[in-house]
């Protein structure tokens, strides 16, 4: 239990201490004013100090023993997979040339081609010995025109014999 005596002391004490931060909350803020002051008429902005102190903390970064062991190990393991890859495109590249002269492809491509030229034998008559895309459409529509009309078209100036 305080006395009355020590709680007027106290009361004294807690109202003197107040005024003293009170009085220091005023010293600060007039002291803050004064900083803007003098950075604004440096060209000092907000702007530049961010970057400045983003600068100095990348700095600080790249500059530690951590980040100096994972840049040099990501660089190796860039490097190392950058030559599996150009291997691997090489194998790929090499593989399809391969199976490009083999037996089995070529029989194939021959296929391909005995086939593609039957179908423009076909379809472009006899008189074509293979032509261009737009003969063979063309003489593929005037076939199909000519099914279509019940019998073969009568050419300007011919007549019908029976």
């Amino acid at each position: 239990m305080l006395s009355e005596e020590e709680k007027e002391e106290l009361k004294a004490e807690l109202v003197q201490l107040e005024d003293e931060i009170t009085t220091l909350r005023q010293v600060l803020s007039a002291k803050e004013r004064h900083l803007v002051e003098i950075k604004q008429k440096l060209g000092m902005n907000l702007m530049n100090e961010l970057k400045q102190n983003f600068s100095r903390g990348w700095h600080d970064v790249q500059t530690t023993t951590a980040y100096k062991k994972t840049h040099e190990t990501l660089s190796h393991a860039g490097q190392k997979a950058t030559a599996a890859f150009s291997n691997v495109g090489t194998a790929i590249s090499k593989k399809f040339g391969d199976m490009r002269n083999s037996p089995t492809f070529k029989s194939f491509e021959e296929r391909v081609e005995t086939t593609v030229t039957s179908l423009k034998t076909k379809v472009g008559g006899a008189n074509h010995g293979g032509g261009s895309f737009e003969e063979v459409l063309s003489s593929t529509a005037h076939a199909s025109a000519q099914s279509s009309a019940g019998g073969p078209r009568l050419a300007e100036g011919e007549e019908l014999q029976c």
